[in-house]
């Protein structure tokens, strides 16, 4: 199946969906456990350790795909300040995150005969309690960035195994999600944290956050070279995918301006649209040949997963919402103008400009051509 970009409203929907039906799962297994286990609090929270494991795993499969299954405004944090999402795209995030949280706590009461609200009165303070979410949340975001950047496909396998141990393992029973702590603020049952605990939780979140992503931009920086395991070790290059949405105009420039300047030992471009057209546009040809560089035989090509999977970076040509998304791909954002039935003075400005914001991006890189 093929890549479809969904827009942002959609995406927000998916963190909403997602998000509510985490704290659902978090505060109805809490409930069930409790009202189950007969005061026998190790089994009450080993059941819903298990629900809430579970639960991760399936719900990342499900709404992955769409936004990337934040569910966890850390994450978001964390992830846009890699490139993964844009930061203007934050704040819905965020707040689709919020909102789906207490609307989940709210179903989740609904379900087992609970106020729809209530303050918690489950304390959860103390130094320990703090270090315990710094702590929780340092490994849940090192457990991201190690998988996605090697092995995306099991994320969220491994996510909602390490949940499943950090429950047990921190004396905080691992929250390590700022809009969970403001929701379970909210649910005076077994799962709850008072109001006045959950500051501290969420600072302490933030910060270990914040934490495991300087320490995995070091340990694993996201657009070094890799080396492959072997006799001879062997560098791999780069792809950098620009995407569009017929492939006809600026990301055929784009790729094409790459490759020309790009040292080809550390990196290579390719471009793909959503909805490719059937040539490159001729006043782009024209253009670009002027300056050497033969699009005459190009042919847009279709983005599909395969292509995207095979992408270290992905880089939109200013095409709004209606551009790709692909979660877990580091992406930035060119504002380029359409270069589609423009006058050949005013294509030639947008081939420079790509030019310009190529060779700036090489450059950052250190992947720009030796001098002869």
């Amino acid at each position: 199946m093929g890549l479809t970009p969904p827009t942002l409203s959609r995406r927000a929907a998916a963190e909403a969906l997602g998000t509510a039906f985490l704290l659902a799962t978090v505060i109805g297994s809490g409930i069930m456990a409790e009202r189950l286990c007969g005061g026998n609090v190790a089994i009450a929270l080993l059941a819903n350790t298990v629900a809430t494991g579970a639960g991760l795993v399936a719900l990342i499969l499900t709404f992955g795909p769409v936004s990337g299954a934040h569910f966890n405004p850390a994450v978001t944090f964390a992830d846009a300040s890699q490139g993964g999402v844009a930061w203007r795209d934050v704040p819905l995030y965020v707040v689709a995150q919020v909102a789906g949280a207490f609307a989940g706590a709210a179903i989740a009461h609904v379900m087992f005969s609970e106020p729809v609200f209530s303050a918690s009165t489950h304390v959860r303070a103390g130094a320990a309690q703090l270090v315990s979410e710094f702590v929780a949340t340092f490994g849940l975001l090192a457990v991201i960035w190690g998988c996605v950047r090697s092995r995306a496909s099991i994320t969220p396998f491994a996510v909602g195994a390490y949940i499943t141990s950090a429950y047990w393992f921190t004396s905080s029973t691992s929250f390590a999600n700022p809009a969970v702590t403001l929701a379970r603020a909210a649910s005076n049952t077994f799962a709850g944290i008072r109001p006045v605990d959950a500051p501290g939780f969420i600072v302490a979140q933030l910060l270990g956050a914040a934490a495991a992503t300087a320490t995995f931009h070091w340990l694993v920086p996201p657009n070094e070279t890799k080396a492959k395991v072997g006799s001879e070790m062997e560098t791999e290059i780069s792809n950098v995918l620009f995407a569009c949405i017929h492939n006809a105009g600026r990301s055929q420039m784009a790729a094409a301006w790459f490759n020309a300047l790009v040292d080809p030992a550390k990196a290579k471009g390719i471009s793909a649209g959503t909805e490719p057209g059937t040539r490159v546009h001729p006043e782009v040809v024209l253009a670009m040949g002027e300056v050497g560089i033969d699009l005459a035989n190009g042919k847009p090509q279709f983005l599909s997963d395969d292509l995207a999977k095979s992408s270290s970076m992905l880089i939109t040509m200013g095409c709004g919402e209606a551009c790709p998304h692909i979660p877990g791909l580091r992406r930035d954002d060119w504002p380029l103008e359409d270069p589609k039935g423009k006058p050949v003075e005013r294509v030639r400005e947008i081939r420079d400009e790509i030019r310009g914001r190529v060779l700036a991006l090489l450059r950052a890189q250190g992947w720009e051509k030796p001098a002869p």
